[in-house]
């Protein structure tokens, strides 16, 4: 098993931000901003090149399937996180409202479908439901975080969030959907470069997200401990709902590829959504490195699972 080159590029960019956090303030600081926000835009113009219509047509024929792996992606994956809330004390509200924000994140489009094709899962599925999964997430994330947000004293305006949501994401996918016809042959032929360019993107937002974290000496309360306790949670949360759907998948008599691919894309969470919504909803937050820090910890453990049960089963006959 490979270890997942960004894993190690998000481990170097975080280390990177404590060393030299200086970055992250100032007119440099004003700098990374402006280059995140074109580069978010350019991330969902790319994505909006790369949204095949017809292959959504395709999918929406499979209702069960869909209906399931987006449930658990909206809807379960919250309530799982929700639960804990009562319990959550004054010191710990910015880390539940990191899980939250994990929970309500869209599924990651390319690794679901890459892990379903080397498990022999349905691929036109994967592919639906995790370009699908980004378009809903748009919408369905504000109605989660937007009232915790609030309760916790985040510097927080709905209007602002959603001019940003609007310029910064909706915009350009749709202007991407309308150049597609012109533009969608240049995009899939060089689609391993515009994911390079997207992973750069995400490794500049979460070293700025992290040097002013740093700086504002957010991490200091977090114990070696805690930060074990915030991957364990994490890991608990991606097994529960892994084993959840594959309950549900049983009880509905899906096939093995519609099994795999249900538990493949329900159970992902979109790193690049993460920090992307991340600096959209919580802006210049001094606790937006704690905020990443689930995802981050989700991202690498999901990799790591899906992986090792992608090869046991695309060694199936």
């Amino acid at each position: 098993m490979k270890i997942d080159k960004f894993v190690i590029a998000i481990i170097i960019t975080v280390i990177a931000a404590y060393i030299y956090p200086d970055l992250g303030k100032g007119e440099s600081a004003q700098v990374l901003n402006t280059l995140s926000s074109i580069g978010i835009s350019l991330i969902f113009f790319f994505y909006g090149l790369k949204l095949s219509p017809q292959q959504i047509k395709i999918g929406l024929k499979n209702w069960k399937l869909h209906v399931l792996i987006q449930a658990t992606t909206f809807i379960v994956f919250p309530l799982i996180v929700l639960t804990a809330y009562p319990l959550i004390t004054e010191d710990n509200k910015a880390l539940w409202l990191a899980f939250m924000f994990l929970a309500a994140l869209p599924s990651t489009v390319s690794s679901s479908v890459v892990m379903v094709s080397i498990a022999k899962g349905n691929i036109p599925a994967a592919i639906f439901n995790a370009s699908i999964s980004g378009l809903i997430g748009v919408i369905l994330i504000l109605l989660w975080i937007g009232f915790f947000m609030t309760s916790t004293g985040t510097d927080y305006s709905l209007i602002e969030v959603y001019q940003k949501l609007l310029l910064e994401i909706l915009a350009p996918v749709i202007l991407g959907l309308l150049l597609r016809r012109f533009l969608g042959a240049f995009a899939l032929k060089h689609s391993k470069k515009i994911t390079l360019f997207d992973k750069s993107v995400i490794l500049l937002i979460i070293y700025k997200s992290f040097s002013k974290s740093f700086l504002d000496r957010i991490f200091e309360n977090l114990s070696p401990l805690k930060l074990l306790a915030v991957l364990a949670v994490a890991i608990l949360i991606f097994w529960i709902v892994y084993f959840f759907i594959g309950f549900i998948a049983k009880r509905f008599h899906f096939s093995i590829e519609d099994r795999i691919t249900a538990q493949f894309c329900g159970t992902k969470k979109s790193l690049v959504h993460g920090t992307v919504f991340s600096k959209i909803l919580f802006q210049n937050a001094s606790f937006l490195g704690i905020i990443l820090l689930p995802i981050m910890m989700f991202h690498a453990f999901q990799i790591v699972a899906i992986s090792v049960i992608a090869a046991k089963h695309g060694r199936r006959d």
